[in-house]
């Protein structure tokens, strides 16, 4: 939504056209560390959306986007710390997600998410020695309705929903601990809200902001992933274009924060939860009615309870299409 989420350019009633860049958002910092072992921090991937994902009239768009981060340094506190404290060694996943939004008129919509990852991860067994293993499975689907009937020109809504445990969360348990599966095996209540409005009078800058709350609230096998709040505001220029095509620049600021796991098949809870900020360089390409999408997502702040793998950057592309 996640996931974070966000969403297509857009023309608002006024005639003043509303180039939302698009982008699904924050990219999220997934979190899931296990008992007994000092795991990962982002497992998974938050959307929060920012304006091109933002509805602005009646009708739908598909979407396909691709996430990627390699969690390859472990990190304690707000530094990095040696990979010796830390079982796990690397989480390397793609994130591939396949999602439709229609709104039914001005006030009401829907959000569909289906993701699809591929991990990969390296640990070291009791031996020492070090374990490899690959896989690729179905994500934790997320749905949500929208509503946008605050004002005529549908800036400002909310959104809710549910995240349900589609995922697998048994792969190899033997060696993967359950915050580093795919799925986190719990349903989880999903709200957020968003607002987007003119930055400049002349309104060739807008802006945007976006926030959503993740609440587990029905689990599985005594594990209880922890409380994600993730928040994104961010600008982005309308007037760009070359040979007639448009192009949006965008920059967004985006911060997160995530509570400990709990439960007795849970990480330690010494070794999950963090608090991070990124600042995300983007850019929008309108091939009206396709739009296509890229942003880079770079902490300069994070705060890992414990030893966790942390990524160095994200990466997000969105291609997407209106109807």
């Amino acid at each position: 939504m996640d996931g974070v989420s966000r969403n297509r350019s857009v023309r608002r009633p006024s005639g003043r056209r509303r180039h939302l860049p698009f982008v699904f958002g924050l990219a999220s910092l997934l979190l899931t560390p296990t008992l007994g072992r000092a795991c990962a921090c982002g497992c998974g991937v938050f959307s929060v959306g920012t304006s091109s994902m933002l509805p602005s009239g009646s009708g739908g768009m598909t979407f396909l986007e691709y996430d990627y981060q390699d969690q390859n340094r472990n990190w304690s506190g707000s530094s990095r710390a040696s990979a010796d404290d830390n079982d796990d060694k690397n989480i390397r996943t793609s994130f591939f997600t396949a999602g439709l939004q229609y709104m039914f008129n001005r006030s009401w919509g829907l959000q569909l998410e289906v993701p699809y990852d591929q991990r990969h991860f390296e640990t070291t067994d009791d031996d020492g020695g070090l374990v490899s293993l690959n896989w690729g499975t179905l994500g934790d689907i997320r749905i949500q309705g929208i509503y946008t009937g605050f004002s005529p020109d549908m800036s400002t809504g909310v959104t809710f929903g549910l995240k349900l445990p589609t995922g697998s969360y048994t792969h190899d348990n033997d060696v993967v601990d359950r915050d580093s599966e795919i799925g986190t095996g719990s349903t989880d209540i999903l709200l957020g809200g968003f607002h987007r409005d003119n930055l400049t009078n002349d309104g060739s800058w807008d802006w945007f902001a976006q926030a959503e709350l993740d609440l587990p609230v029905l689990i599985s096998d005594q594990y209880r992933p922890g409380f994600e709040a993730d928040a994104a505001a961010g600008a982005y220029f309308n007037h760009g274009s070359i040979g007639g095509v448009k192009i949006a620049p965008l920059g967004q600021v985006i911060v997160s924060e995530r509570t400990r796991d709990t439960g007795a098949n849970s990480a330690d809870p010494v070794a999950s939860g963090y608090q991070r900020l990124m600042l995300s360089p983007g850019v929008e390409v309108d091939l009206h009615p396709v739009s296509l999408y890229a942003d880079v997502e770079f902490p300069v702040y994070q705060h890992f309870t414990g030893d966790q793998l942390a990524a160095p950057v994200l990466c997000k592309f969105i291609v997407s299409y209106m109807f």
